[in-house]
């Protein structure tokens, strides 16, 4: 299980690589990567910002990939996760699954990010020319999660 908090980019084909080796016993292979979008209301979006608290992010990063592990028979699985300042169109966030079967791949990814997107201890604030403002939760990422219960 690969775990990172950064700032700086990530390469999902490399993590990838790093995850599968010269394994011979998957058959499946699923990646999310998450991208800033420009979300505010007038699309004058200068910056995202990610705050979180070290540590206890990376452990709660962890449990929920260990929830995914007990619950889909997968391989093997990596979460990258950045934080900082980010600019529209910058990646964000990367999960892969690696698994011998596609559905298993498919349910953990899903899963993982529908966890990340409510369990995980990331506060996100917007940067507009406008000024800044922290970003409420939204209910329909809480919706999202609660299927998996």
């Amino acid at each position: 299980m690969l775990i990172s908090v950064q700032q700086e980019d990530f390469d999902v084909a490399a993590v990838t690589r790093e995850l599968c080796g010269n394994r011979k016993d998957l058959g499946a292979v699923v990646t999310f990567s998450g991208i800033v979008r420009d979300q505010s209301t007038d699309q004058n979006l200068i910056a995202l910002e990610l705050e979180h608290y070290p540590g206890m992010t990376e452990k709660a990063l962890e449990d929920i990939a260990h929830s995914a592990m007990k619950r889909w028979d997968i391989v093997d699985l990596a979460i990258t996760h950045r934080v900082g300042q980010l600019k529209p169109a910058e990646n964000i966030v990367m999960v892969v699954v690696i698994s011998a079967h596609r559905k298993e791949a498919f349910d953990a990814c899903e899963f993982l990010m529908d966890y990340l997107k409510t369990q995980a201890p990331f506060w996100k604030k917007e940067i507009t020319r406008q000024g800044e403002e922290w970003i409420e939760f939204k209910q329909s990422d809480q919706q999202a999660a609660d299927r998996w219960k």
